[in-house]
């Protein structure tokens, strides 16, 4: 993935393969912090590379820990016993609530001096539960901003002799999470009753198997108490494996469903200690063919499509966020309940998903603690904006099978899954590209329309988009030199071009846009750089399915780089001369052949100079000389050539 602030994806027409999974975040940092607090020296391997693992172990050094990688995403851990090398420091931790919650419990019981920071979403995190449960065992915390949030001053705490920890369970499971943990540290018995419904239950699962793995066994009444003895200490259990990402596994049991499949995760299956493996009953729910094995499982649509479903989402509330996705393109409404969790996470969850769905179409109802999805016939292409949230940017990444999207910083996927759009290219198919490139009067808008029509694929002439622009501004009011309002008008230009016609708005609109004035407005607002970045995106807004021939400059360098066939094609300036020549002269224009070769010529030469995209053969593209070739001649061979590159 490249370092741009977005990644367009083409609309996708399949998906199979097999993905291997990241480890999971929830149990990469719960295992790290355990390695640290626990005695010995501590070998895991399949750890998760992520922003999240890193703010972690840059805390655990910061502490004095050992901490040294072994080589790729093994880590060697030398545990302090429960006692923290460093007495005094200041951390900050990014927005990763994994290494924020648990490293407050285990600090503020710790007996050190400790200030915990955070980027600005993170001091937006409530924290108050957790502080609450930790000051009923003694624990010093003073909130230095905000009531209840974060950042915070953590002193030496004067450990109360065993009892009651009452903790809401109906915010957050990390706070139940983070005080289990940190509780052999007290040296006591504590019992820590949960007040309310405990939700996303699944996570302390975890939390209590990887502390069992520890050597810490806690017991439990139900869902309403936990615990744990005194005396109880962590030891370390030599090595420990990182089980695949459950969560990042829905998103690619989701493509198998959505996009034909099969697709298989390997690295997480039915033996999974992970909640999130749930997320395959939900959507078999939805009728989706689903197989698993004790370390895989495998996703296929089902024949007759996927269908709604009205869930509780309790039990899998990171997954549920693909199960949003999922209801796009299941027939009905499909309504999942009992996410209020998605409220306090990266973003807003369930705001920021009914907003972004909108965008694409769908009808969406929101509530405190549940979202309602009603999908639409068809897609509409959309800027997906995704909050800093990785989860956001992963999910949206599956309504490319519906439409040609635009994916906003799609670097936060960093947070748990670094390279999941190079995993997501490799398990799909997109819509095929055809892009035809040529000097002018080559030829290439006719051969290129021609061959869409051929292949029933979508045909976008390029070149006129600037000049629909300008025409479509003038007629909206808008003054040229107005770059956010020409942008708004270019990014929702509703545009339809066959061989012969172009349709503005449904208007033919083919020989409006040739006159001077539209010339000179499209050189205008061709200048504003929001224009171009508009009619990037709206130009690969074509990609769709079945398929694309688009002609023009830079269309297979810099609109479509990723094209499947491109094609150069040229003819002689003599013969391109000859063949404007004869255009004009059939339209009843007078022409002179000599100033149309010596006008040829001189663009030409202007073109192949430009320092950004000049005009060239790309290197992967296949040079196509029509000098001597009838208009028949070179669409069959752009066409055998598309079959070649199809097999």
């Amino acid at each position: 993935m490249s370092d741009s602030e977005f990644l367009d994806l083409p609309q996708q027409v399949s998906a199979a393969g097999s993905v291997r999974l990241p480890g999971s975040k929830s149990i990469s940092n719960r295992v790290l912090l355990l390695a640290a607090l626990a005695e010995g020296e501590t070998k895991v391997r399949d750890l998760l590379a992520s922003d999240d693992t890193a703010r972690m172990l840059e805390a655990l050094q910061v502490l004095g820990l050992g901490v040294e990688n072994i080589g790729g995403d093994a880590w060697r851990i030398r545990g302090c016993g429960g006692r923290f090398p460093v007495r005094q420091a200041e951390l900050f931790l990014g927005n990763a609530g994994t290494a924020f919650r648990p490293l407050t419990a285990a600090l503020a019981l710790a007996g050190g001096d400790y200030i915990l920071k955070g980027v600005a979403r993170m001091h937006e995190r409530p924290i108050g539960d957790l502080v609450d449960g930790l000051r009923q065992l003694g624990a010093d915390v003073t909130y230095l901003g905000n009531e209840g949030y974060p950042p915070l001053h953590l002193r030496q705490a004067a450990i109360r002799p065993g009892g009651v920890v009452r903790v809401r369970g109906d915010v957050s499971s990390q706070f139940l999470t983070g005080l289990l943990m940190a509780l052999p540290l007290t040296g006591e018995t504590v019992a820590v009753d949960v007040v309310g419904e405990l939700i996303s239950k699944p996570y302390i699962e975890i939390t209590l198997a990887t502390m069992a793995r520890f050597g810490v066994v806690v017991e439990r009444e139900g869902w309403q108490r936990f615990t744990v003895r005194a005396g109880s200490r962590y030891i370390s259990p030599g090595a420990i494996y990182v089980e695949g990402d459950a969560s990042s596994a829905s998103y690619f049991l989701a493509l198998g469903a959505i996009g034909g499949g099969p697709v298989r995760v390997e690295g997480v299956g039915r033996d999974s200690i992970q909640g999130d493996v749930r997320f395959a009953e939900a959507l078999a729910q939805m009728g989706a063919v689903i197989e698993t094995g004790p370390n895989w499982m495998e996703a296929r649509a089902p024949q007759g499509g996927l269908v709604a479903v009205d869930l509780d989402c309790n039990h899998i509330p990171d997954a549920a966020m693909t199960l949003a996705m999922a209801a796009l393109f299941a027939r009905g409404t499909t309504t999942l309940r009992n996410i209020a969790s998605w409220r306090v996470k990266e973003t807003d969850r369930i705001a920021a998903m009914a907003t972004e769905l909108r965008k694409l179409g769908a009808a969406v109802e929101e509530g405190a603690d549940y979202i309602r999805v009603t999908p639409v016939a068809k897609l509409k292409p959309a800027a997906i904006d995704t909050y800093d949230d990785h989860r956001m940017a992963m999910c949206f990444s599956l309504a490319a099978f519906g439409t040609p999207l635009r994916i906003n910083d799609p670097k936060c996927v960093a947070k748990t899954f670094p390279d999941y759009f190079e995993r997501f290219a490799a398990v799909t198919r997109a819509a095929p590209v055809i892009a035809i490139d040529g000097p002018s009067a080559s030829g290439k808008g006719t051969v290129a329309a021609r061959v869409a029509a051929a292949l029933g694929y979508a045909y976008l002439d390029s070149g006129a988009l600037y000049r629909l622009a300008a025409l479509a501004a003038r007629r909206a009011g808008v003054e040229w030199a107005d770059e956010a309002g020409v942008a708004a008008i270019a990014a929702a230009l509703d545009v339809e071009f066959t061989e012969s016609d172009i349709r503005l708005d449904g208007e033919l609109v083919g020989d409006a846009i040739r006159t001077e004035e539209m010339s000179a407005g499209a050189s205008q607002v061709a200048a504003l750089p929001a224009v171009r970045a508009a009619l990037l995106f709206r130009q690969r807004a074509f990609s769709t399915a079945p398929g694309l021939v688009g002609d023009g400059r830079d269309i297979g360098s810099v609109v479509f780089p990723q094209a499947g066939l491109k094609v150069f094609l040229t003819a002689s300036a003599e013969v391109r001369a000859e063949r404007r020549y004869k255009q004009l002269i059939e339209k009843g224009f007078s022409a002179n052949l000599a100033d149309l070769l010596q006008d040829l010529r001189q663009r030409d030469e202007r073109d192949s100079q430009r320092s950004v995209a000049p005009l060239r053969q790309e290197a992967d593209a296949k040079l196509l000389d029509t000098t001597h070739l009838t208009i028949d001649q070179a669409v069959n061979q752009v066409l055998a050539w598309a079959v070649a590159a199809s097999n």
